[in-house]
């Protein structure tokens, strides 16, 4: 061990560090610091003999003990609901004027959005206002994220809408006309006639129904309503599940690549399905594989048919909306924190253009009809439903819990806080659930809004709940007013808002800088969800994903370490220092990643490329050379006293690499993990070592790489002669080598 006066000889030699304003963390010292550290070469069994370490005890009674050990039920119960977390230190002099400008702003967006993702995902406008709502209060009590804004996304929109064309089947349901009197019989008459009709249609690849399907599809009516409620209801089950299973980091399989092209290729079907609307045409919606080709041949097939009007003022609402987003609202921004509502000026100024011109009257111009006023009654969503819809609800949670996710992420490492992926799937769950019982889609947030509330002051969920109750004053006694809206409107909304998603293919050129696997990603997965169809796309985009990972993961950085001759002590790659210069009669392998059953194959031919250690053929007296490049029984075999400043390892001539050597150092300071099949695989590279006369030795393993180690050789692998650090190995072998 060394002496208290060795011990100064590691202290800096310019101890007045501070310069007269008190110092500075980035001041550069006035004097070169210099250390000399002088103590024995050690092992690692003597390292963990004098540090005291002990294996962290893996059994089950002791993972049970220290869990009780660290139960807390408070702790637990204001983990469960966070808003009895922040809420006790919400200041409301300082944080209710900001959480009330953006949560007014937040609900001037959410109104047109609500209404127009509402319709994107195949119902009313009525179920996308709801959105802004119930799973809005929902996570205000249960979410840890103090910024998004929960609601609607066209993703999710699109995603739900395929569901609903999947499942669906009228309108609206036979048994509501029951209430109706006299009209019961020519209504009921209408929504069989009108199901007939469609499931008789063959229109370009659309499907025909046979008699007795149609009869079973009138038998077991199934509305859009009734889809989305029990879509809903699936994706929060989902997501209890997930959360359950601790499965929040499931978000971080989701590349950026694949997140980012499956948005832009998502992107691409909104505006497709948007294009009827916007020319005033009525074209037959498509189901399954390739169905965006024959949308877009539909509707060019329909451009003939184009309504001028509905046209013409569809393009007026997506020119006013660019000229505010792009020329008005940077200015307009400088001067006052409230951002321009085009959107909402759009969907007033549009509503009462219809009605004082009669659009649909007289122009056969769309509306987006009927808004019922006030709250929906709670009711339970159909169970039968739910297996049904149980794939397509796995799809939709993964993908709106990483949208969640990252936008949370984001602004908590903006302002300096922490979200739990976990309690995010709960509150997520819950949620859709409530959402569910409620009329609602299944949950997302929205990058435009969940910014605008972030600029515009708003600190807590706070902003949130007055969002949410404006949206409320709007069902309650505003939404009739905007039946008249023309559908026209809305598609021009939907598809200027979808603009930052389509510029996201400009991150193509950094992926293809990042890799060309990060490249091929994204590539493949838009292709594959532009060109076949979205659930179908995603899985084809997280497998093709996950295999970059495997391959990135497979193929782990490997190389062969020199030392510096100026500075002894740093070892350098060979490769890409030119002046490193290689241990005589020694080979330092670094190895980098996880050694287990799945790379050691890997390892093996990595290594033996690296030192040619198939190249070198058998020693013919094994057991004359073993003698000789070991130390005799009389020698210390597994500790040897010499001075990592000594003069033999540094005053030898470098050696020029050749083909044999007698040491063989694996530095694992960078190795992560390592199995027993990774253990046998080290076993058997010693026993060829031992073969050609050298030996192999293991330098700077981790606790737990140790710990594998020890148990290895307690189930007869190695045995290994291990050292704390690469230093020490490097002047063992010396010293063996010199003896």
């Amino acid at each position: 061990m060394p002496s208290d006066k060795e011990n100064q000889e590691t202290k800096p030699l310019n101890n007045n560090n501070t310069n007269g304003n008190g110092g500075s963390a980035t001041s550069k010292p006035k004097i070169q610091p210099k250390y000399s550290i002088h103590r024995d070469v050690l092992t690692h069994e003597v390292v963990i003999k004098q540090t005291g370490y002990a294996a962290r005890d893996k059994s089950i009674p002791s993972s049970l003990r220290n869990c009780w050990h660290s139960w807390n039920f408070f702790a637990l119960f204001t983990g469960v609901i966070p808003i009895l977390q922040w809420l006790p230190q919400y200041s409301p002099r300082r944080d209710l004027p900001g959480d009330i400008i953006a949560g007014f702003t937040v609900a001037i967006m959410n109104i047109p959005h609500g209404m127009a993702y509402g319709m994107l995902a195949g119902v009313s406008a009525g179920n996308g206002l709801y959105m802004a709502v119930f799973p809005v209060l929902v996570y205000m009590f249960l979410g840890t994220s103090k910024h998004i804004s929960i609601g609607t996304f066209a993703v999710a929109s699109m995603m739900t809408a395929k569901v609903v064309d999947t499942f669906a089947n009228v309108e609206d349901h036979p048994h509501g006309f029951l209430s109706n009197g006299a009209n019961t019989t020519s209504a009921f008459a209408d929504s069989i006639a009108s199901t007939t009709a469609s499931s008789l249609s063959v229109f370009n690849g659309t499907a025909s129904s046979s008699p007795f399907q149609q009869l079973t599809a009138i038998a077991d009516p199934i509305t859009k309503v009734e889809v989305v409620t029990s879509l809903a209801l699936a994706v929060g089950i989902v997501n209890l599940l997930m959360a359950f299973l601790r499965l929040g980091t499931l978000s971080s399989l989701l590349s950026e690549p694949l997140v980012n092209g499956f948005t832009t290729a998502a992107a691409c079907h909104v505006v497709t399905a948007q294009l009827k609307d916007v020319l005033g045409i009525s074209v037959p919606r498509h189901k399954g594989a390739f169905k965006i080709i024959f949308s877009v041949i539909d509707v060019i097939k329909g451009v003939p048919e184009t309504n001028l009007v509905n046209f013409g003022f569809c393009m007026a609402v997506i020119l006013f909306m660019m000229i505010c987003n792009e020329c008005l609202k940077p200015r307009l921004s400088k001067r006052c924190r409230f951002p321009l509502p085009a959107e909402l000026i759009m969907v007033i100024g549009g509503t009462l253009i219809s009605k004082w011109f009669n659009l649909y009257v007289d122009y056969k111009v769309n509306p987006v009809g009927n808004i019922p006023s006030g709250l929906p009654e709670p009711v339970l969503p159909r169970l039968d439903l739910v297996p049904k819809v149980a794939v397509d609800s796995i799809a939709i949670a993964i993908v709106t819990y990483s949208i969640i996710m990252s936008m949370g992420l984001t602004f908590a490492k903006k302002h300096g806080y922490e979200v739990r992926p976990n309690q995010e799937l709960f509150a997520m769950g819950i949620g859709n659930m409530v959402g569910g019982c409620f009329s609602c889609i299944p949950m997302a947030c929205s990058l435009s809004r969940s910014v605008i509330q972030d600029q515009t002051g708003g600190v807590s969920q706070i902003a949130s709940l007055v969002s949410a109750s404006l949206v409320v004053v709007t069902l309650m006694w505003i939404g009739p007013f905007f039946s008249s809206l023309p559908r026209c409107v809305l598609a021009g909304v939907i598809i200027v808002a979808l603009k930052p998603m389509f510029m996201q293919a400009k991150e193509l050129k950094k992926f293809s800088k990042q890799g060309k696997l990060e490249m091929f990603t994204w590539i493949s997965t838009f292709l594959c969800v532009v060109i076949i169809d979205i659930d179908i796309g995603l899985l084809i985009g997280i497998c093709i994903s996950l295999l970059a990972l495997y391959i990135k993961g497979l193929k782990p950085y490997s190389c062969l370490l020199g030392y510096m001759p100026e500075a002894p002590g740093i070892y350098m790659d060979l490769n890409q220092h030119r002046n490193a210069m290689q241990v005589p009669e020694t080979r330092i392998f670094r190895y980098s990643g996880s050694l287990n059953f799945a790379t050691s194959l890997f390892f093996r031919r990595a290594l033996y490329e690296a030192v040619g250690l198939d190249k070198i053929p058998p020693a013919k007296n094994s057991n004359s050379s073993s003698n000789s490049s070991s130390p005799s029984k009389g020698s210390k075999s597994s500790y040897s006293p010499v001075s990592q400043n000594g003069g033999k390892a540094i005053n030898v001539q470098p050696e020029q690499p050749s083909g044999g050597f007698k040491m063989l150092i694996l530095d694992f300071s960078m190795l992560g993990h390592i199995d027993v099949a990774g253990c046998r695989t080290l076993t058997d590279v010693s026993k060829e070592l031992k073969a050609r006369g050298a030996r192999l030795l293991l330098a700077s393993p981790v606790d737990r790489v140790y710990d594998t180690l020890v148990h290895s050789m307690a189930l007869s692998e190695g045995p290994f002669e291990i050292f704390p650090t690469l230093h020490d190995c490097v002047e063992y072998a010396n010293a063996c080598r010199t003896a």
